[in-house]
């Protein structure tokens, strides 16, 4: 009995060890979490008013953009797919590789090669492991993006859409993420970012009339600069999304494992308590079996 008492009470000290990590680690994600929502609202006006400009000038002029022209016979596509660097964030990682995969099958099916660009190591790491090829990789920000990382990462995929596709270029881009919805609730997206869609750019307003511009030194020059920095924007947004989704994971993941190691040492402890009780009920009983044998045997010699 004393050997079981000492198992349960070491698995208790283990497991309240663990707590203690867990907890601090829901604690830090609340706080981070909190954060990491101010700047994807912070990020709003930017994107928006950014959106409007292109959607103005789009629609202002007759120019058929690379960036904003469909290809006849697309064959190329390029596939951004945003996970974190670190773990222990429940199924966010799973949810946005499958998300990329299941985009990344029905492309293939429609006759495109894919390109991927992973940002995040779990996401590199699920692809290393199947030996699958990967375009383009960016670590180390996940957590807390800028954008000048969304610049970096924004760079290599603007050149490959203006290139040629003999020339390694790609004709459509797209983005896997996790939007922010709420503490509860995160989604894995798929969203074509190039050939921009002018129809689904920005929210549509009943009424709304678009100013009219005159572009110098021309609309295309002005497509040139603005484009760019839309897709800049876009991945940024993304970017903060992805972080604040995967502290969100993160707590609820946290808080989880907080909860179950409660529950484990409240069992551990009605063990300890029950193997305690059992081993100071054989202790008595060998007490009162030890003087009932000693009163019996004094009883015996005085007869």
């Amino acid at each position: 009995m004393g050997a079981q008492l000492r198992v349960y009470k070491r698995r208790i000290r283990s497991v309240t060890a663990t707590k203690k990590i867990t907890k601090a680690m829901e604690m830090i994600a609340a706080s981070r979490v909190v954060k990491a929502q101010r700047k994807v609202a912070a990020s709003k006006p930017y994107e928006t008013e950014l959106t409007r400009a292109v959607k103005a000038v789009a629609t202002g002029s007759n120019v058929d953009h690379p960036l904003t022209t469909e290809a006849k016979n697309p064959t190329r596509a390029a596939v951004l797919l945003l996970s974190s660097d670190r773990g222990l964030a429940g199924a966010f990682n799973a949810n946005a590789i499958k998300a990329a995969e299941q985009l990344t099958e029905r492309l293939q099916r429609e006759g495109k090669d894919v390109e991927t660009f992973i940002v995040g190591r779990r996401g590199i790491a699920h692809y290393n492991f199947r030996e699958r090829e990967i375009a383009g990789s960016w670590t180390g920000f996940t957590d807390q993006p800028t954008y000048q990382d969304a610049k970096n990462v924004a760079a290599p995929l603007l050149e490959a859409i203006e290139k040629d596709d003999a020339d390694g270029g790609v004709d459509e881009l797209f983005i896997v993420y996790t939007e922010f919805v709420s503490m509860m609730t995160q989604v894995a997206k798929t969203e074509r970012l190039l050939p921009l869609n002018i129809d689904e750019v920005g929210e549509k307003h009943e009424g709304e009339i678009l100013p009219l511009y005159d572009f110098e030194p021309s609309a295309e020059d002005v497509l040139d600069a603005l484009l760019p920095r839309y897709v800049e924007s876009r991945i940024y947004n993304a970017l903060l999304q992805s972080a604040a989704s995967k502290h969100a994971a993160t707590r609820r993941a946290m808080k989880s494992a907080t909860d179950n190691a409660g529950d484990l040492i409240d069992n551990l402890t009605r063990l300890a308590n029950a193997a305690r009780q059992a081993e100071i009920t054989q202790e008595i009983s060998e007490i009162v079996g030890g003087a009932s044998a000693l009163a019996d045997a004094t009883a015996g010699s005085d007869r």
